[in-house]
């Protein structure tokens, strides 16, 4: 109950002397802020793209095979912004006809679109960029004609115009049907991405938060406030305080950032996140991101203690920082198959585990609940196993001035 009250008596401290902290205030407002500055600064050069793209063209139609109606048809069955207007001004005076004008084109529809399969299509400098591509939807009724002249019959001409689809069936899902096939291929659910998203953002957010503890170890022993401490406290007692209170630091660094980014993302996007946010896989998501985080506390707190000052840190030291981002080696193999072997030893490495099983969790159609099982004991273990072992370095690193210490001397620590 002493270890406990007093850990907590740590872990106050470190909140409360981080929140007095203006670097830390800077940061803990800045970055969420800079996000959203840079999401409106995009913004702006999306929507002068979005007025570009938007804007009506009025397309002039040298109709030579009374296809007009089939082509007005097309363009009110796919709500394209285009104005048509017949026109009988010829080929050679479309040019003329367009210069000072703007978001305009000729169209000439003759015997060339029948027997060469060729429309000629003149534009005014300022138009659509996806002008061209807009109109490649009168292939069709250009190509129903085309057809027609052939002499084919009814039945033919509906056979030639079909499209061929290929139904994809998975060996072992024979009652499943194509439906639920068309549905497994179009991705994983929304129901799956948000949470997902939302889990590493904060395993993210207090995983780096944390790492600040090694700053936090170093300073103390630099200042030689650690003897101050610890004279009155276990080692245990102040490697554990720091994790608690690193870990609440990293909360409410996650909660600002949420509260500054979420409703800007909700106001630009106007998609309802929070529908597809609270669903009960949200739990697990959590607790794997929590889990994540004790590791890499666990770690940095220890080899924190083995360092005389963060600026001199070694490469053993540096080493360890980089672990966090050890997952990024198996994002490849994992979004490319999430069941496969790579994606199986990514989630059984405690170190990737937390970063690896998220992805997985949010990619597959259906949980593989024995690798799961298999990956939380592993990390539980390990969080158990890191704690001890960094409980052995702090409580002599801690107290260690002058230089780093060395792997070799780490080594010594942990079997003595």
């Amino acid at each position: 109950m002493k270890f406990l009250r007093n850990s907590m008596k740590v872990a106050k401290w470190e909140i409360k002397r981080n929140m007095k902290n203006k670097t830390f205030l800077i940061g803990l407002f800045l970055t969420p802020i800079l996000i959203v500055a840079f999401m409106f600064i995009g913004s702006l050069f999306n929507d002068d793209s979005e007025d570009l793209t938007t804007e009506q063209v009025t397309v002039l139609v040298n109709d030579q095979l009374n296809t007009f109606d089939s082509l007005e048809e097309t363009i009110n069955q796919t709500a394209l912004n285009l104005e048509l207007k017949k026109t009988d001004t010829s080929e050679g005076d479309a040019q003329d006809a367009l210069i000072g004008s703007e978001n305009t084109a000729y169209i000439f529809i003759d015997q060339r679109a029948l027997e060469q399969g060729i429309v000629p299509v003149y534009t005014s400098e300022e138009i659509n960029p996806y002008f061209m591509d807009q109109i490649q939807v009168f292939e069709t009724p250009l190509k129903s004609i085309q057809l027609e002249n052939l002499g084919l019959t009814d039945e033919q001409l509906v056979m030639i115009s079909s499209n061929i689809s290929f139904e994809k069936v998975v060996s072992g899902d024979r009652d499943s049907g194509t439906e639920n096939n068309s549905e497994e291929s179009s991705g994983p659910p929304l129901e799956k991405i948000i949470p997902g998203i939302f889990a590493g953002f904060v395993m993210l957010s207090i995983v780096f938060t944390g790492m600040a503890i090694f700053q936090s170890a170093s300073q103390e022993k630099k200042d030689k406030i650690a003897e101050i401490i610890l004279s009155s406290l276990t080692p245990g007692e102040l490697m554990n305080g720091k994790i608690i209170g690193y870990f609440v630091l990293g909360l409410i660094q996650t909660v600002v950032s949420i509260a500054i980014l979420l409703p800007a993302a909700i106001w630009k996007i106007d998609f309802p996140f929070m529908e597809y946010l609270f669903v009960p896989e949200l739990a697990l998501y959590l607790f794997i991101a929590i889990l994540g985080y004790l590791l890499f506390a666990a770690i940095f707190v220890g080899v924190g203690a083995t360092m005389a000052d963060i600026s001199t840190a070694g490469n053993f030291q540096g080493f360890v920082m980089m672990l966090p981002f050890a997952t990024f080696i198996f994002i490849g193999p994992v979004l490319g198959d999430p069941s496969g072997l790579w994606a199986q030893v990514g989630t059984y490495i405690p170190f990737t585990s937390p970063g690896v099983l998220l992805l997985r969790l949010v990619l597959l159609d259906h949980w593989p609940w024995l690798e799961i099982i298999i990956a939380l004991a592993i990390l539980l273990v390990s969080i158990v196993l890191f704690m001890k072992l960094a409980g052995k370095i702090f409580k002599v690193g801690i107290l260690l001035y002058g230089k780093n210490a060395s792997v070799k001397e780490i080594w010594k620590w942990i079997r003595a």
